[in-house]
């Protein structure tokens, strides 16, 4: 007997009931959410406008923001109307593709410090403008397309329920609910890891390797130089590494017994903690940024004197 049946929407139970604090949480969220907007807008716009910033580092840095944005205008507003709605429900949205962009943008930045550190000669030529160009589109056409690819197999499932214990739709759960055949949706799976994750992971390690090994062949002097370059993109890979394996640990171990609130907290680490931690550690630690930074706050300061 066939007790598959098609749901257009997935009702996420994973939306606790905490009583009134909810009003408390939801101020928050909204507080979190303008503070991830105004920063990276703030730290595209600077980019964008210092003609000092239009470098490929900067380039990778904007792109970064710009995916910052897109995965917060996906979760937020479906986020905060569920909060408040007890029956919460949710379209399976392109969300997903904010994490694969994130790696791959994380990915191309480490290679980006790589030909600095070990070719600094070369570095303008190597990393052309038609050369990052083609790194930041290649990493969201990528993503882009799994997530075409995803959805289209997706889409098509047969589900034998519609409710998923989490707070935002996910791919991998929304599998688990089918009861039809999920071959086209495993190969696609495979496929998109590979080239989203295991892809990006071997360009970060085949870059720090390269640059560790320059480092230990390095004067003291050169080396701290050379790693206080990669400090920022070092903890915003940390940081994000450590979101996705809150995720993984929450969703696909999902039979260990958790209180449900710390699964909510996982789930929820990087896409927001991520977002909100990077451009504030990036316009702290960046020199050009901070400068940036002042000459918006304090333009008088940087006016030449007229003779």
């Amino acid at each position: 007997m066939d007790n598959s049946t098609h749901f257009s929407t997935i009702i996420l139970a994973g939306y606790i009931d905490i009583g009134n604090i909810k009003y408390l949480c939801f101020i928050v969220l909204i507080l979190l959410f303008l503070t991830i907007i105004v920063s990276n807008q703030f730290i595209i716009g600077i980019i964008c406008k210092e003609k000092s910033l239009h470098e490929p580092m900067y380039v990778f840095l904007c792109s970064l923001s710009v995916n910052e944005l897109y995965g917060s205008i996906a979760l937020f507003p479906s986020l905060l109307s569920n909060m408040l709605v007890k029956d919460s429900r949710s379209f399976t949205d392109p969300f997903i593709t904010y994490a694969s962009v994130e790696f791959c943008n994380l990915a191309v930045m480490s290679y980006d410090r790589y030909v600095a550190i070990c070719y600094p000669l070369e570095y303008h030529r190597i990393m052309s403008p038609a050369m990052t160009v083609t790194l930041v589109a290649l990493g969201w056409s990528v993503s882009v397309i799994k997530f075409s690819i995803n959805f289209s197999v997706s889409v098509r499932l047969k589900l034998c329920g519609n409710v998923m214990d989490k707070v935002w739709c996910d791919n991998y759960m929304l599998v688990k609910l089918a009861c039809s055949d999920t071959t086209a949706n495993n190969i696609s799976g495979i496929i998109g890891t590979i080239l989203t994750i295991v892809a990006p992971l071997a360009l970060i390690f085949f870059s720090y390797a390269k640059i560790l090994r320059v480092c230990l062949k390095s004067t003291r002097e050169m080396t701290q130089k050379a790693l206080s370059t990669c400090t920022s993109h070092l903890i915003s890979l940390m940081n994000f590494s450590v979101g996705c394996l809150f995720e993984v640990i929450q969703s696909r171990f999902d039979k260990v017994p958790m209180p449900p609130v710390l699964r909510v907290i996982l789930s929820l680490y990087f896409p927001i903690c991520t977002p909100l931690i990077n451009p504030i550690m990036y316009g702290m630690r960046l020199s050009k940024i901070r400068r940036a930074l002042k000459k918006c706050i304090y333009p008088w300061n940087h006016i030449k004197p007229t003779s």
